[in-house]
């Protein structure tokens, strides 16, 4: 029996009406389902990222990474043509095993052609209030959540200054880092906390350095990177992005992540090309995001633990 009380069947049943309300909710607006590869010639080259790597095998000539997220695949069938695209997909991240993560998960991906991000934003509160109910909406600039909560400028503060707020409000012992490490320990820490009696809240528009894969544009004077997280009751549940198209900027971002592996004693991965062409041929104007779906399954079932709501968690498969 769950914490909440439901047994494992009701859990699964709960998970396949979640997942035919999210398909009923693409088929209305006509955004087509797809399905891509999950073991793949290359994986991420994001340091924060490791991807679980297939090694043996009769068929493999070289290792195959599973996918951490299907978005590669994805922007390569949009640069085909595709059109507005979602998944349901499985995606495998080593890493930790817990409360709210699991190796093996379950990720709901989705592209917009001609949407930013703000656009996007607003779709993925409708599609959180259609699997959750009506809530109460919050969108949040990354630099005023961080002065409203913190009264410290995430944009203009220096490394220093970071790290003495960080020291003020907790044992950080003998922590040291660069910028963006303070930067995320004080929004994990310090700023999140304060979203979860907030309903559904998106932070948007983070420093350039943070940009991911996202364009870097300005807002009110500053260079932001224009991606998105999504929260609910203090949860991260989605991380949005106004797709990069640039190829010559993606490279360069593959090779400073390289770069970063080496210098954290990483190996560094393989970048992958046939994205790169893709976005050689042309990938369409287009904003997209990837949401945990374990996790909106524990919000909608009322867990606080994601293995009660994994049909076989980590530990017993």
């Amino acid at each position: 029996m769950s914490e909440s009380g439901l047994s494992l069947l009701a859990l699964l049943r709960a998970r396949a009406t979640l997942y035919q309300r999210i398909r009923d909710f693409f088929q209305h607006r006509e955004v087509l389902e797809v399905e891509t590869p999950l073991l793949c010639s290359s994986g991420v080259t994001d340091p924060s990222i490791e991807p679980l790597i297939v090694e043996r095998g009769q068929s493999l000539a070289a290792p195959r990474y599973l996918q951490t997220s299907p978005e590669y695949a994805m922007k390569r069938l949009l640069s085909e043509g595709s059109g507005a695209i979602y998944q349901i997909a499985r995606a495998f991240r080593d890493g930790e095993a817990g409360a709210r993560h699991n190796p093996e998960f379950s990720m709901l991906e989705w592209y917009r052609p001609g949407f930013d991000h703000h656009a996007l934003m607003a779709e993925v509160a409708e599609l959180l209030q259609c699997c959750l109910g009506k809530r109460e909406v919050h969108f949040f600039s990354y630099r005023a959540l961080f002065i409203e909560t913190l009264d410290i400028d995430p944009f203009t503060a220096n490394t220093v200054a970071l790290a003495q707020r960080a020291r003020e409000a907790m044992d950080v012992g003998g922590l040291s880092g660069d910028r963006d490490m303070w930067l995320d320990l004080l929004m994990s820490h310090l700023v999140e906390p304060q979203l979860a009696q907030r309903g559904i809240c998106f932070v948007y528009d983070y420093p350039a350095s943070q940009a991911a894969l996202a364009r870097i544009g300005s807002s009110a004077g500053l260079e932001v990177g224009h991606r998105f997280e999504a929260y609910v009751d203090g949860v991260e549940l989605a991380n949005g992005y106004w797709e990069l198209s640039d190829p010559v900027e993606q490279r360069q971002r593959f090779n400073a992540d390289n770069a970063r592996r080496r210098e954290y004693g990483l190996a560094e991965r393989p970048l992958d090309e046939h994205l790169l062409a893709a976005l050689e041929s042309g990938l369409p104007d287009c904003a997209g995001v990837a949401l945990g779906l374990d996790r909106l399954l524990m919000l909608v079932c009322g867990e606080r633990d994601i293995r009660n709501v994994l049909a076989l968690d980590w530990q017993h498969c």
